[in-house]
Order: C-alpha cells, then structure tokens, then sequence
C-alpha cells in the first residue's frame, strides 16, 4: 500500500467551496469528443478561453502525454433477492454497484437496499448470473461471489456487458445513449467503477496530430473508484482518509518517461488519476518506478509535485479531493479564480464537463 506523509496545513474543507448554478452540470458528453471547451491557466494566473482540440497548441516536442487506460466497466446491475422461508419479507428487487474486484469473482459492492440482506444471502440476476454475500466491510459494503455460466462466458465482465449499465455519477439524470461515451477511446483494461473524464476529451485523431508534433502518449493504469467524486465531509482536510485504488506503471512506461523527462520534455498528465498514479510511483527526486499496488496517497496544498509538469483535468465538484489536488498544483487562489472565470464564462461542469489545462 502506497501512502503519503501529509503537509501541515490551516486548510479546512469549507475553502474549497464553490457556488455552481445547476445548469452547468453536464448531463451529455461534447460531440465530437474534443469540441469541448478548454480553459488554460498559465503559472502566472493568466487564463485563455480555448476549445479541447486547441491542446495541441500547448504541447510541445519531445514532451510526454500520459494517459489512464483503465476500462470502466458496466458496474450497476439489478437483479432479485432469494427470500429464505415464506416469513422472509425483504425487499425483492435489488441493486447492486461493483466497487473493487478483488480476484476469484468476489467484489466489494454496494447494495440498495442491504439492511436486510446478510452473509450468506443470495441474488439473481439476468443471464444466469448469481451473487452470494460472504462478508460485510467497512462503510456497510458488502463482499460478493459471483457465479455464472462458465460454459457461456469466459469472465464475469462478458456477463457484465450484457446485464449492467455504466455507472453514472448521481448528478447526471438524463439516461447515457451510448454506454462508449463514458470510456476513453483508449480505454484497455476493465476495473474501473467511474470513468477517468479528462480522458473522455480526446479523439483518435486528435491523439495521432499529437503523435506527429513529437509528443510521446504514455498509458499508466488506476482503476478509478467512486469515493474519488466524494466530497470530503471532515472540517479539517488532514482528517480525511482516502480510499485506496490500484495502480500500474509498466517497466516500460516508466523508462520512457523517465528518459524524455531528463532530455528536458515536460511529463503531461491526464487526469488527476494519471496525476495521483505517477506521484505514487515517483521518488523525491521525481524518477518515476514500475510498480503494481494499491495506493491511498492525499495531494492538497502545500504538496510537492515530483513527476509532473503539467496537467489536464475537468472542473470539479466542490470540497472534492479532487479540487484540493489541482489547487496543490497551480494553487488555491488561482484555481479558485480560475472557477469563478469558468462559471461566469458558462463552461459545462463534472464528468461530461467541460477541461482545464494547468501548465
């Protein structure tokens, strides 16, 4: 487990609120993919109106692009509970949210409603798919085994594309038509339990146009869980625990970024996932190391960013973890301006929202 030592700081929560009218809460992603709009906030607070497709502008020769390729997976499935006995008077109709895989089909889930579901439960779901509760874990999850038909389906994730529907944040209502919209279209490895959305921003040609300027793409891996859109609910930001995601930096990605970064190109990364991973794999000197492991690092400011130069990212719900990173990166007060100009300006919020570019 990777963790961090946290900086001392007077911060509390509540300096990381913002005012949000609802209708700059994205209910539908940008089409094309990279005719969202693009807010660039220069190290010195100046900021530029752009479109997503403007980025290549701001990338340079020899700089490294480094992506999460972690695959969001339909985790929300409904299914039906087995009553036990006539008397057994449990709600029937249940729905459960994969979290964490935790190897031999057993996952740490959310159930609605669990209160009357207990260890050796069991739900039915389509497509002969079946869950059993084996144990109950912090926060009122609960640990499933899943079986199927193994004469059908060669994983659980084949099933899952058949039975489950992408699990979209709560403050998107309108129902998603196309599921490939909440994946990156460089999207390779399933785990994910919410979508790495400053990813969501880039189209294969934009990705090619990159390439040709001399930019190297770069893919790492952490499998993004819902606690990341979590407000923090603790007065002061140091009592806040962070929940733990798995991570991956290959031999060779490390290499590569590692060699351009030395000939003096710039580690770009996308996402604060992307971000949290290399700062989880990097030494203090900023060399960043192959590693496969779960980490719970806490970036806010008064951190010291080791590995990245520079980062792309979507606007952020208030008080989030998320928006106290990025205001470790270019700082609060900037960041906090940077918002204000964004809401004036009516760029789209969250996950289908609009990007920023943080040099």
């Amino acid at each position: 487990m990777i963790k961090n030592t946290l900086p001392e700081t007077t911060l509390k929560t509540s300096d990381f609120y913002y005012d949000l009218p609802s209708e700059l809460i994205a209910q539908t992603p940008a089409t094309p993919r990279d005719s969202s709009r693009l807010l660039v906030l220069r190290e010195d607070g100046a900021i530029e109106d752009k479109h997503f497709y403007d980025i290549i502008d701001y990338l340079n020769e020899g700089d490294t692009l480094v992506i999460n390729d972690s695959r969001v997976i339909p985790a929300r499935i409904f299914g039906e509970k087995v009553r036990v006995g006539e008397f057994d008077s449990a709600p029937s109709k249940i729905e459960t949210l994969l979290l964490k895989h935790r190897g031999n089909d057993e996952w740490e889930v959310l159930l609605r409603p669990a209160k009357k579901i207990k260890i050796g439960g069991k739900i039915k779901y389509d497509c002969s798919l079946e869950g059993t509760v084996i144990d109950i874990v912090e926060d009122g999850n609960r640990i499933v085994k899943f079986d199927y038909d193994r004469t059908k389906y060669t994983t659980i994730f084949e099933v899952l594309e058949l039975v489950g529907s992408m699990p979209l944040p709560p403050y998107i209502t309108e129902k998603l038509e196309d599921k490939d919209r909440y994946q990156t279209v460089y999207a390779r490895e399933n785990g994910s339990a919410a979508a790495p959305t400053a990813g969501l921003h880039f189209t294969p040609e934009l990705l090619e146009k990159i390439k040709a300027k001399g930019v190297c793409v770069v893919p790492v891996m952490l499998h993004v869980g819902l606690g990341t859109f979590r407000p923090v609910k603790e007065e002061h930001i140091t009592d806040h625990i962070m929940h733990a995601e798995f991570i991956t930096v290959s031999p060779e990605s490390a290499r590569i970024i590692n060699e351009r970064r030395q000939k003096g190109g710039r580690t770009v990364a996308v996402g604060t996932t992307s971000c949290r991973t290399l700062e989880s794999a990097s030494t203090d000197s900023g060399e960043v190391l192959p590693v496969a492991d779960s980490t719970e690092i806490f970036i806010y400011p008064g951190y010291k960013f080791k590995a990245v130069d520079a980062l792309i990212t979507n606007f952020h719900l208030p008080e989030s973890t998320l928006i106290m990173l990025i205001s470790a990166f270019r700082g609060r007060e900037k960041i906090m301006d940077a918002y204000k100009h964004a809401v004036e300006e009516k760029y789209r919020f969250f996950s289908f929202g609009d990007a920023m570019f943080l040099e």
